[in-house]
């Protein structure tokens, strides 16, 4: 998994990132594409819910705690961590999707939402696509209706040299 594999999907906050993001997981999952996602929370967050041992224990002081089973994993550890070095942890990936990093080098896919945002705060020479129910034009940057996941799924199949996907 190379770097040239990540996107942002950015825009302001409460854009409907997290929406457009399960549909094109989702589209890109039909089309045999895997994708993961990573999300930065500007917030201190609770990697885990009380009551499981796994919570109790870091409560008590552990520096990290893993949960597993035979299919998946949940690791949660005590230390500074960047989205570059999250994007290691998916070599399994075809795409690495982040949630946010409007103001990051990323190629990104903005949102704008009718009643959130007038207009996309990210330049325009980074966008891969705008994804919106404004009538926004960019030129150069494809606009994409806000349950188009077929034709985001397309844009980003196109980014990955995957145009037959």
């Amino acid at each position: 998994m190379g770097q040239g594999n990540v996107i942002a999907v950015s825009g302001v906050k409460n854009s409907g990132k997290t929406t457009v993001l399960e549909g094109l997981v989702a589209e890109l999952a039909r089309r045999g594409l895997k994708a993961a996602v990573i999300k930065h929370d500007g917030h201190r967050f609770e990697p885990d819910r009380p009551g499981t041992d796994s919570f109790r224990c870091l409560a008590a002081g552990a520096v990290g705690a893993a949960v597993f089973d035979g299919e998946k994993f949940q690791l949660v550890k005590r230390a500074p961590i960047s989205e570059t070095e999250l994007v290691g942890c998916f070599p399994e990936a075809d795409v690495i999707l982040l949630e946010g990093f409007k103001n990051s080098p990323w190629p990104k896919i903005e949102v704008v939402r009718a009643g959130n945002s007038d207009g996309p705060v990210c330049p325009p020479d980074g966008l891969l696509a705008l994804v919106t129910d404004l009538p926004l034009d960019l030129p150069g940057v494809p606009t994409l209706g806000l349950e188009d996941a077929a034709g985001l799924a397309r844009v980003v199949a196109t980014f990955l040299g995957r145009c037959g996907v």
